[in-house]
């Protein structure tokens, strides 16, 4: 399917009408669109984030952003502070003001219908970042890691703290069972699904198999679900199921999550409760997940208290980004390397997904700092410069 971008120009007639120097029709409030006749200084880029609640939304706004300037679009970048209605509104409002593209993360996958029918009659086409928008046609792109991968890993990295599993996959000494919890991230964030599906697929034969013990029986994605991804909800949970299902005397050996922000939360609990505070206590910390790679949690990681992370490089899904919106821009579609996966309830949205790492205290250095993502200094100090 070619996508129209403000121009009215499909990929197919991108080439003549470069040629013609065509100008097209304005959008709602607009004053052109990409391709009017100009480069990429005349083009504007709106750019609808979340939160800035979160280090790592902060880092995907700030890198979008500059990649963006960097290739000479004007780029209005906007934070909604969780809250749907006011992205709602931000999105709205780069309409009006003639956005030429749209890149939008999502605080509600299923919330933007309006917006997305309002960008598609303004010939505006939409790039979800991360976050796939559902329940609409008018998605044109989607740029994400493999996030059911990134399940796998966190579920794998679970089993290798447990001993369950050794560093390189075979089969550790260790039998269990171990008491292990479940969280999982906000429901109405698609990738929650697939991060606690792809954790699932490598748990439940070690559930089955008695291996692992979910000792609350709360195995259910809506049971274990942490409105918001916030971290004082996952420390209230965790610390409810620690009266609930721990008063007997028995322990936690592990604990699922799937972002780093649910872990500390998770953390603080735990060291509340008289675990830890590292992994090598006489009463010793749980094994817990997390994903991300936040300088807080790498820390954490690097002394000994969480055990892994899993690292999305924001970076690389920038430039994906950004060159998804070149594409648009020159009437072309984007470069996908996923078809198949990833249906918003309308419609397969074309996606290109990117590879993730799991980091382990001994591999922070290889994986982190000597890419760049960290430096030492914020890696010892736990806060970035």
């Amino acid at each position: 399917m070619a996508v129209r971008t403000r121009l009215g120009l499909t990929a197919t007639s991108a080439v003549l009408a470069l040629s013609l120097a065509a100008c097209g029709g304005e959008g709602a409030g607009g004053s052109g669109g990409a391709g009017s006749g100009g480069g990429a200084e005349d083009l504007t880029i709106g750019v609808s984030m979340p939160t800035q609640t979160s280090e790592r939304w902060i880092a995907d706004g700030n890198n979008v952003k500059e990649q963006l300037e960097a290739e000479g679009y004007s780029v209005d970048l906007q934070y909604a502070g969780d809250d749907i209605p006011t992205q709602s509104q931000q999105i709205d409002q780069m309409i009006t003001e003639g956005a030429d593209i749209l890149v939008i993360a999502a605080i509600d996958g299923t919330a933007l219908a309006g917006q997305l029918e309002n960008a598609a009659s303004n010939d505006i086409p939409v790039i979800a970042y991360d976050r796939l928008i559902r329940d609409s046609e008018n998605v044109n792109f989607y740029v994400t890691f493999d996030n059911f991968a990134v399940g796998v890993a966190q579920g794998t990295a679970l089993l290798t703290g447990l001993g369950v599993l050794n560093a390189d996959g075979s089969a550790g000494t260790a039998t269990g069972p171990f008491n292990i919890e479940l969280f999982a991230g906000s429901l109405d964030d698609n990738n929650a699904f697939f991060f606690f599906n792809g954790a699932m697929s490598v748990l439940q034969p070690k559930i089955d198999d008695g291996t692992l013990v979910v000792k609350s029986n709360q195995t259910d994605i809506e049971q274990a679900a942490i409105l918001r991804w916030q971290q004082e909800t996952a420390q209230r949970r965790m610390e409810d199921l620690l009266t609930s299902t721990y008063n007997d005397g028995s322990r936690v050996d592990g604990v699922l999550s799937p972002y780093d922000g649910i872990s500390r939360g998770i953390i603080t609990a735990l060291q509340n409760a008289g675990y830890g505070p590292t992994l090598d206590a006489a009463n010793p910390m749980p094994i817990v997940t997390g994903q991300d790679a936040e300088i807080a949690s790498v820390k954490l990681i690097a002394d000994g208290v969480q055990s892994s992370t899993i690292f999305k490089d924001t970076r690389l899904l920038a430039e994906q980004a950004v060159a998804a919106a070149a594409a648009f821009a020159e009437g072309n579609e984007p470069e996908a390397n996923d078809t198949e996966t990833y249906d918003n309830g309308v419609k397969v949205v074309p996606s290109y997904l990117l590879p993730v790492e799991t980091v382990f205290a001994d591999n922070i250095q290889s994986v982190l700092v000597d890419s760049g993502y960290w430096t030492a200094e914020e890696v010892a100090s736990g806060q970035s410069d």
